[in-house]
């Protein structure tokens, strides 16, 4: 996400970080390349144009101009008011209610029905019991995917046939309260643009349900659109918050930079993903140090802590210092890594680790070289997993073949594992701890 913003705002920072000591038209020089990356991101001229004053009114300061690190300080300036602009501080939501209600409001296509799912889905890992409320009378098949989601995701989904949304929302309501739930998320229609018809069936149901939150969902890829769309729905129907959807898409980054600052409605949760787990909780400092290279390492550890089961993660650990580590256990490490979702994602979370320092098609490649291992240890015998020592010229060449790999892929992994293998014997061996047997340097067998 915000792939191409980040290149440009890194590339400008990185090169006062070259200069010793910097003057003003360093600074003012830097500040042009980051408002133009700004404006070609597609963020609001206004909000740019705000942006970019302050930051030069608070880098211009001899404080600044200095000290030892002047670099460095206007590198935290950008970063303090990146947080600044995209909400300083978390929203979180708002669940007075009994039950608390959340109406989900916005144009059709930005992802509204998965949405609800998603955020039903994250409240009930939280200890919620949601409902979901079909209000969507109009889409084709619209209660059919509402009821689908729920299903995958353990969720009660509510219908009412031939009744207008309105009254589905209210009756939503009340089953709830009736049946012990205590949230109810209610999915309400689209259209293709903002038109009078759907603000005022949108206002009904608010006036009926009296929510708790109102979130506007909106699709991050169409960037200074999605402001648009957000003040017209905010002036109609007065938001609490908004979901930014497909953000793992958007290169630019133009909404979730304009929308905060434009509409003064926080953004509480991003969709960062297909996958029906990939909502999360929209952190202003946590963005803006992934948009500047500097990581996020608090959410990676929560996405680790959610998708990778702890108790299997420590059975592995275990075998590994009894020595008993296998082929078969290294392709479950492999899938728990995998669930935590794409590389180039992973990577981005990680300080360092970005497009400026790692070639463009390294996480790709990563990528694909992973899904080589897993389908090099998927061809091999139950046997052969459990004793790669056996597997043999002619037993590396029918693996090779029946993974569509070569027969220096599969030399290669035997090599890299069978050295893990030995660092994780000398760990485990008397007085040896810290250190391999050789002494040397070796290679956990992940893809370079």
């Amino acid at each position: 996400m915000f792939n191409t913003l980040s290149e440009r705002l890194q590339a400008s920072l990185r090169r006062l970080r070259s200069k010793g000591r910097l003057s003003e038209a360093d600074v003012d020089q830097a500040l042009r390349e980051v408002r133009l990356a700004l404006l070609e991101a597609d963020v609001n001229f206004k909000v740019v144009k705000e942006f970019v004053a302050r930051v030069r009114e608070k880098a211009v300061g001899e404080e600044v101009l200095g000290s030892f690190t002047p670099a460095q300080q206007v590198v935290k300036i950008v970063h303090q008011e990146l947080v600044r602009l995209l909400g300083s501080e978390r929203a979180g939501l708002r669940l007075s209610g009994h039950p608390a209600v959340i109406l989900l409001v916005g144009l059709q296509g930005s992802g509204k029905t998965t949405t609800a799912g998603k955020l039903g889905g994250l409240l009930r890992r939280e200890g919620h019991r949601p409902l979901l409320v079909a209000c969507d009378i109009y889409r084709p098949a619209a209660r059919e995917q509402l009821k689908i989601v729920g299903q995958k995701l353990g969720l009660t989904v509510f219908t009412l046939e031939g009744a207008a949304p309105a009254d589905i929302a209210g009756a939503g309501v009340e089953e709830a309260r009736r049946r012990g739930f205590d949230v109810v998320i209610i999915d309400t229609a689209g259209r293709l643009h903002v038109d009078e018809e759907m603000m005022e069936e949108a206002r009904t149901i608010r006036q009926r349900v009296s929510p708790d939150e109102v979130l506007l969902v909106v699709d991050a890829m169409t960037g200074q659109d999605a402001v648009n769309v957000a003040q017209e729905f905010h002036r109609s129907l007065q938001l609490t918050g908004v979901v930014l959807t497909k953000l793992d898409g958007d290169a630019r980054g133009g909404a979730a930079l304009s929308v905060r600052e434009v509409t003064g409605v926080p953004i509480k949760f991003v969709g960062v993903g297909e996958k029906l787990d990939d909502l999360e909780p929209f952190f202003p400092e946590r963005m803006a140090s992934r948009i500047l290279g500097m990581g996020d390492v608090l959410t990676l550890i929560e996405k680790a802590q959610r998708q990778i089961d702890q108790d299997e993660a420590r059975r592995l650990t275990e075998k590994m210092l009894r020595r008993e580590f296998t082929l078969d256990d290294f392709l479950e490490q492999i899938q728990q890594v995998r669930k935590l979702g794409p590389l180039d994602q992973l990577l981005g979370m990680l300080p360092g680790f970005n497009r400026l320092t790692l070639p463009q098609t390294a996480a790709a490649e990563s990528e694909k070289q992973l899904k080589r291992v897993e389908a090099m240890i998927r061809s091999m015998t139950p046997q052969e997993r459990r004793h790669p020592e056996i597997i043999d010229a002619s037993r590396r060449r029918r693996i090779a073949q029946g993974s569509g790999t070569t027969v220096q892929d599969v030399n290669r992994l035997l090599k890299e594992f069978e050295q893990v293998r030995q660092l994780m014997k000398g760990l485990s061996g008397p007085g040896k701890a810290g250190k391999g047997r050789s002494g040397g340097r070796l290679r956990l067998p992940f893809p370079r």
